[in-house]
C-alpha cells in the first residue's frame, strides 16, 4: 500500500511534466506512446515485483488474439482469454495473499487491463465487424476501425496514468489525447464555434486537479480516523448482537460502512487527479459555461451520499466499471441483462464468496426498486410536501438497502456473511421477494429493444 501511494504522487509529477514537456506540440505521438509506456512497466514492476508478468502475459497474449482472430469472433475470443486469465489469477491470489486479508496486489492492475482489453476488442468488432445501422449510437461515436499497432495497444494498456488504480478508457478517447485532439474534439461535441466565440480555448486541468488533491486528503484524513475506528466486523460481534436492538444496529451498519467508503474515494480521486494532471480526462462544458474534468472519474459523492435509488447509488459509483459493464456485457446480453451483468461484475471482482452473495443480494434489490419506482412514484409527485416525503423515505431505504447489500463484500467468507444476514433477519431479501410478487412488473427497456435490433440486422444481412 505504500507502493500504491508513492507510485500514484509520482505518477501526478510525471504527469504534470508530461503534459507541459511532452505535451502535443512539443513531442510526437510515438514519443508520447513510448514515455507512457516505460513509465507504466516501471510503475508495475516497481509496486508488484515479478509479479506484474502476469500483466505483460495477459496483454500479449490479448494483442495475438486482436491480430489473429476473425473480426466476428474477437470480441468473444479476448473476453474469454482475458477474464479466464484473471479469474486464475484470483484463484492463486488466494493462496498468496492468504484467504480474507485485503491486500494491495497484482490482481487491481489485472482486473483494470482486462476492463481495458475487452473494451478495445468490442469497440473493434464494433467498427469493422458491424454495420453502423446495427450500433447503438454511443457504439457507433467509440467504435474503433482499424486494429491498432503495438506501441498504440501497449501505451492503452499500461500506461503510467492508470497502470496502478486506473480508471478504464476508451480507445478512442485515449488516442485522441496522446494525438492532442481530445480537448478540441470534445468542445466541437458541444459546438462550442456556434456560442459566440471565435476560436477554441485550450482549458487547463490545473483547478480540477487543485480541487481533487483536496478531496484525496480529506479521503485520507478519514480513512486514518474512521476506517480504523469502526470496523465492519464488529456488527457480528456476539455481545454487540446480544446488547444492541435492531434498529440501533441498522444504524451502526450505516456508520461502518460509511467509515469504509474514504480508502475508495482516495484512491479513485487521486487516480483522477494523475491523469488530468496530464491533460487526459476533459469532458466539455457545463450549463454554466465552466469547463468539465469528469470523463475519468470513477465517482460523484454527492450524488453517492444523496442517491434516492439504488440504481442513482450504483451509477455513481465506480462509474468507469459501471460503463464497462453496461459496454461489453448489458447492451450485448441476449437476455437477462441484468442478472448477467450482476454476475460478471462478481466473477470480474474476484472469487470470495461475499462478492457473490454482494452481486446476487444487488440483483434482487434491483428489480424489487425498479417495481417500486415504475408502480409508486408517480403518485407522489402532485405536490412539493408529498415529493419531499417520498424523496426522504427514498433515501433513507435506498442507503440502508445499500449498506445491508454490500457488507458481504467488506467481510468476503461466507461463516461472517450468513451471521449478518441472520443477525438483520434477511428483511431485505424478504422484502424484495414481496414485492416483485405483489407489484406488476415491466419488461427491461433492453428487452423491448431487442426485436427491433434483430429486425434491423436481418434487413441488413439481406440487402
Amino acid at each position: 500500500q505504500i507502493n500504491f501511494v508513492a507510485c500514484q504522487l509520482f505518477a501526478l509529477l510525471a504527469a504534470f511534466w508530461f503534459r507541459i514537456y511532452l505535451g502535443p506540440s512539443h513531442a510526437s505521438s510515438a514519443v508520447r506512446h513510448a514515455f507512457a509506456t516505460l513509465f507504466g512497466i516501471y510503475f508495475a514492476v516497481f509496486c508488484f515485483g515479478w509479479y506484474s508478468i502476469h500483466l505483460f502475459v495477459l496483454v500479449m497474449m490479448n494483442y495475438g488474439i486482436m491480430n489473429m482472430a476473425s473480426i466476428p469472433n474477437i470480441h468473444r475470443y479476448s473476453f474469454l482469454v482475458a477474464m479466464g486469465y484473471l479469474t486464475l489469477c484470483h484463484i492463486s491470489r488466494i493462496y498468496i495473499f492468504h484467504y480474507g486479508i485485503l491486500t494491495t496486489d497484482f490482481s487491481g492492475p489485472l482486473m483494470i487491463i482486462t476492463q481495458k482489453i475487452t473494451t478495445l476488442a468490442c469497440q473493434l468488432h464494433d467498427g469493422i465487424g458491424r454495420q453502423a445501422e446495427e450500433l447503438t449510437a454511443e457504439q457507433n461515436r467509440l467504435a474503433v476501425k482499424t486494429r491498432p499497432s503495438l506501441l498504440e495497444y501497449l501505451s492503452y494498456l499500461l500506461n503510467f496514468m492508470s497502470i496502478i488504480a486506473g480508471p478504464c478508457s476508451n480507445y478512442k478517447d485515449y488516442i485522441a489525447f496522446i494525438e492532442g485532439r481530445h480537448v478540441h474534439m470534445k468542445l466541437l461535441e458541444v459546438n462550442w464555434k456556434q456560442k459566440g466565440y471565435d476560436r477554441l480555448p485550450d482549458p487547463s486541468p490545473t483547478g480540477a486537479v487543485m480541487y481533487k488533491l483536496c478531496i484525496t486528503l480529506v479521503s485520507l484524513i478519514l480513512f486514518l480516523t474512521l476506517t480504523k475506528n469502526f470496523p465492519m466486523a464488529y456488527i457480528i460481534d456476539n455481545e454487540f448482537l446480544d446488547k444492541t436492538p435492531f434498529l440501533s444496529r441498522l444504524g451502526y451498519l450505516y456508520v461502518v460502512t460509511q467509515a469504509a467508503k474514504p480508502k475508495y474515494y482516495f484512491a479513485w480521486t487521486l487516480a483522477d487527479a494523475v491523469n488530468n494532471a496530464a491533460g487526459y480526462g476533459f469532458s466539455g462544458v457545463d450549463e454554466r459555461g465552466a469547463f468539465r474534468w469528469d470523463l475519468l472519474s470513477n465517482l460523484n459523492i454527492w450524488k453517492i451520499e444523496t442517491a434516492t435509488s439504488f440504481k442513482m447509488y450504483i451509477e455513481n459509483w465506480n462509474i468507469q466499471t459501471a460503463a464497462w459493464l453496461k459496454r461489453v456485457c448489458y447492451d450485448r446480453a441476449p437476455w437477462y441483462p441484468t442478472a448477467l451483468t450482476f454476475i460478471l461484475s462478481a466473477l470480474w471482482h474476484g472469487i470470495y464468496p461475499g462478492y457473490y452473495f454482494t452481486f446476487l443480494t444487488g440483483i434482487l434489490i434491483t428489480l424489487a426498486a425498479r417495481a417500486i419506482r415504475s408502480n409508486c412514484r408517480h403518485h407522489f409527485l402532485s405536490s412539493v410536501p408529498l415529493k419531499i416525503a417520498y424523496d426522504v423515505v427514498t433515501w433513507v431505504v435506498t442507503q440502508l438497502a445499500v449498506c445491508y447489500t454490500v457488507a458481504p463484500f467488506v467481510m468476503l467468507a461466507v461463516e461472517p456473511t450468513i451471521k449478518f444476514y441472520k443477525s438483520m433477519y434477511f428483511h431485505m431479501h424478504i422484502l424484495s421477494i414481496l414485492v416483485l410478487l405483489v407489484l406488476p412488473t415491466r419488461p427491461e427497456a433492453h428487452s423491448r429493444r431487442k426485436p427491433q435490433n434483430e429486425a434491423m440486422q436481418n434487413s441488413v444481412k439481406s440487402k
